[in-house]
């Protein structure tokens, strides 16, 4: 591990295997290649979200790209994660296309120039697959918060993931299964199937955490949108709703007030979102009703 910038910056262990891989078949020069296209396309990351202000705090770097950890991340708008995300396939279309001329006009060797060009476009439409934390998978995840609650964001979006993730392990064995002869096996995209099923699956199981860590960072947000001003969208909940079930309802971009309403239309109260957020932080008393916050 390495810090450059600020960033911590390291190799996966998965990426450390696949290079050991390489040096036994012969293939390091190709390795060290697709290690520069993989920076490359985190630095596009890296670039994007300081643009926007956001702490990048460390960098892993896998073979099909890398995995940031930023400072207080699911406080951040759904608008700023997508422009992120797409920063880093953005790199892979530069260089490819930089390959390619380079090639056309013979400064590299055709070969070399299909290789780089073909390893650029590899890298940049995996990493558009719908699965976390792949770009793709970011990219959907802003798009389901557009409609869905920020919970049900967490719970579709790693459940979508987990779909694909088991389909690409399905890819990578059944060329093996038709054959009969694990040589056809694809061993690497096995590998980093598993790797990203393991991690929804983890992400899947820490929802609950996910989430609290989500409405920790919600009051210092909603502190700054009203401090500017803000359109406010309403949560109507029945007198006898709990507070968590009331915090589920909470979207990602927007800043809510809860209002307490009888079921003829008698409007018990209203609570802004960061009182309901401190009542439940203070004590984690989620299944109180929302009502008993105004006595």
């Amino acid at each position: 591990m390495i810090k450059l910038g600020g960033i911590r910056w390291s190799v996966h262990p998965l990426f450390v295997l696949i290079m050991l891989a390489s040096v036994l078949t012969g293939s390091f020069v190709e390795l060290l290649t697709l290690f520069a296209i993989v920076l490359v396309h985190e630095l596009g990351h890296v670039i994007a979200a300081r643009s926007f202000g956001w702490t990048v705090r460390e960098v892993k770097l896998l073979p099909f790209g890398g995995v940031a950890e930023v400072e207080d991340g699911s406080g951040l708008s759904a608008k700023e994660e997508a422009l992120v995300a797409l920063a880093g396939p953005l790199q892979n279309v530069w260089m490819a296309g930089a390959a390619w001329l380079l090639g056309q006009i013979g400064i590299w060797q055709p070969e070399w120039a299909a290789y780089v060009c073909q390893a650029n476009i590899m890298i940049g439409l995996f990493n558009l697959l719908p699965i976390l934390p792949l770009d793709g998978g970011k990219l959907l995840q802003a798009g389901l918060s557009r409609t869905l609650t920020f919970h049900g964001t967490l719970v579709w979006g790693t459940r979508i993931s987990l779909f694909f993730s088991a389909l690409m392990i399905v890819g990578a064995a059944v060329p093996a299964l038709l054959s009969k002869n694990a040589v056809h096996l694809h061993a690497n995209l096995l590998a980093v199937g598993l790797f990203l099923l393991l991690t929804n699956w983890t992400a899947y199981r820490n929802i609950p955490f996910l989430f609290l860590r989500f409405l920790t960072n919600r009051a210092a947000s909603a502190s700054k949108q009203v401090s500017r001003g803000t359109w406010a969208f309403p949560i109507i909940v029945p007198k006898g709703y709990t507070v968590l079930a009331a915090l589920r309802l909470f979207k990602r971009d927007s800043y809510h007030l809860i209002v307490v309403m009888e079921e003829r239309g008698d409007v018990l109260g209203v609570l802004p979102e960061q009182r309901l957020v401190s009542g439940f932080l203070s004590d984690g008393k989620a299944d109180r009703a929302v009502l008993e916050l105004f006595m």
